[in-house]
């Protein structure tokens, strides 16, 4: 989602379909499609370092064995970039200075493929076609084929709008247009059902090697090679298109890192590092590969029900046309477009850690599946992300889960990234004995173990290699965004819910004394024990647990992974 997917195809994919029914909030009957039923929206065969295990169902991006990075033969020799072979006029040679990039392809590549936190690359894309892709053109390039488009309501809610709860049309870009620029109803379609003031509208997620199936030469326009990816195009990149307003909700990506182009309008992304995962109370409910949510809804949290998100660390920024994103492994984001009209186009780079996600997410799915399938339907629990087609039964789940374990251990780097794995836990106990000890000694946690805690939570990335990155105005840093600045509204409801909270609510997750990220990578600090009213019963508050609570805790990132590690650890004996 502004989202995310091995080295080969194992089972035939399923891909992206379409909601059910029409979503909550829609006031025309009928104008909602179930595009579940529609074939054109059913996703391209995964292949090499894309998706599940082999090819579990969801949102992995298309094929890159198919014109992608690691088939293509190398690129010959070439200066810092090459001018467009489409749009370059061969009869008038390139200005002084016109044709320079401020990275070449190789330290691009180095830069996205051992950066840690997010970056903006500037002045990369400068030559491409693909800046040339605002709705408008796309439009005429489509000439009136339909696309699918999410809607939801322009009201902010303290629910997160998931995909479950939006409406859906077949519309052509025209008659977006035509809506969102408030032209006649009659010009607008399906949208004309939809209140412009009220709605925005998200053509999300829309492959491009599918939607120009019929002009593949499109596809150069797009140039990942430029960042070192070479062969890789608008082939194996997705598209976005909104109107103001759009977003999609909070959620980090289980494959790869990603990309993000913006084209046409701007976008605000709100970042977070992997560290704040307990903060933003992941979830697998509505359920798709590939992608946990968050029960936060970012842009309006509820900090009654969720006091842990004001420990979260939002890292914000604004992307302008021609700037590109760069979305580190597993960082949460929160995106909303910003502007009238909006085009973004990205692209998942995959990574050797996807191998050991991937059997993450088929213990996920099986678990997910079996759990939720075994529910009275009649529930109404919309518990399936529109993403996804149907249910899998326990066999397919289970074929699932074996060709990941399969995948893993045939990967030459497997056993190399397990190691460090080791390593890096080790180094962790190390660390929390010490710093327990002069914690105990002095009275307090000593910075230094503050500092390596949290950098060890959350990454191996040392603040070393950082100094080495080249920041400056063509690579600038998504910096951390302080509380007095933050446009989430998260300061003015803590400051209401603060004093409604006693000090223990929140559970397990309520650890203030601890540092952010000490408390994701271990059990270091002790919780100060809170007497019980003696005239208090456990029961007296309690809320009946639904299977959602228990499959939060199921499968919780945290507790998968771990999960994993022991089976991979049973498989290897």
């Amino acid at each position: 989602m502004e989202r995310s997917g091995p080295r080969e195809p194992l089972l035939a994919a399923r891909g992206r379909s379409g909601a059910t029914g029409g979503g909550e909030g829609s006031p025309c009957l009928g104008a909602a499609v179930n595009p579940s039923r529609h074939a054109a929206t059913a996703a391209p065969p995964r292949a090499a370092g894309r998706s599940g295990p082999g090819s579990l169902p969801g949102r992995a991006p298309p094929s890159v064995s198919e014109g992608g990075a690691e088939e293509s033969p190398p690129e010959p020799p070439r200066r810092e970039s090459r001018r467009s072979m489409a749009g370059a006029d061969s009869r008038h040679p390139p200005a002084p200075g016109e044709d320079t990039k401020p990275f070449t392809p190789e330290k691009a590549k180095e830069i996205v493929m051992s950066l840690q936190q997010p970056a903006v690359f500037c002045n990369m894309v400068g030559d491409w076609p693909a800046l040339h892709w605002n709705a408008k053109y796309l439009s005429t390039v489509l000439d009136r084929r339909t696309i699918q488009f999410r809607l939801g309501l322009k009201t902010m809610d303290l629910v997160p709008q998931f995909e479950t709860r939006c409406s859906y049309v077949e519309a052509t870009l025209e008659e977006f247009l035509a809506w969102s620029c408030g032209q006649p109803t009659g010009l607008s379609g399906p949208f004309s059902c939809y209140e412009y003031s009220k709605y925005w509208a998200y053509a999300d997620y829309k492959y491009i090697a599918r939607i120009f199936e019929d002009k593949p030469e499109i596809f150069q326009d797009v140039r990942w090679s430029d960042f070192g990816f070479p062969g890789r195009s608008g082939k194996e990149s997705t598209l976005w298109i909104g109107s103001e307003g759009a977003n999609t909700p909070c959620h980090l990506d289980s494959y790869g890192c990603n990309l993000v182009l913006q084209v046409q309008g701007r976008k605000r992304w709100h970042l977070f590092p992997p560290g704040d995962t307990s903060f933003l109370y992941p979830t697998r409910i509505p359920y798709e590969e590939s992608s946990v949510f968050s029960k936060v809804n970012v842009a309006n949290p509820d900090l009654k029900r969720f006091p842990e998100f004001r420990n979260a660390t939002a890292h914000v920024t604004t992307l302008s046309p021609g700037q590109v994103l760069l979305v580190p492994r597993h960082w949460w984001h929160y995106v909303e477009s910003v502007d009238p009209i909006t085009v973004s186009i990205n692209s998942w780079i995959e990574l050797d850690s996807d191998h050991e996600a991937r059997v993450e997410e088929a213990i996920t799915r099986m678990l997910v599946c079996a759990i939720k399938s075994a529910e009275n339907p009649s529930d109404g629990d919309g518990w399936l992300n529109p993403t996804e087609v149907e249910p899998t039964s326990h066999e397919i789940n289970l074929q699932y889960l074996n060709r990941a374990v399969s995948a893993y251990f045939r990967c030459p780097k497997a056993s190399m990234l397990e190691q460090a794995h080791a390593s890096s836990t080790g180094a962790e106990q190390r660390t929390s004995t010490s710093c327990k000890r002069k914690k105990r000694e002095g009275g307090g946690e000593p910075e230094d173990c503050r500092l390596l805690t949290q950098e060890l939570g959350f990454s191996t990335f040392t603040a070393e290699k950082l100094q080495k990155i080249p920041f400056g105005p063509h690579l600038t840093q998504v910096l951390p965004q302080s509380p007095e600045t933050s446009s989430m509204g998260a300061v003015a409801v803590e400051s209401e819910g603060r004093d409604l909270l006693p000090e223990n609510e929140g559970g397990h997750f309520r650890k203030l004394h601890c540092t952010r990220k000490q408390w994701v990578m271990s059990n270091d600090c002790e919780k100060p024990p809170h007497p019980m009213d003696p005239d208090s019963s456990p029961s007296t508050s309690h809320t009946a647990l639904s299977t959602n609570d228990l499959l939060d805790c199921l499968v919780n990132p945290h507790v998968i992974s771990l999960v994993a590690r022991l089976l991979l650890e049973r498989t290897r004996v």
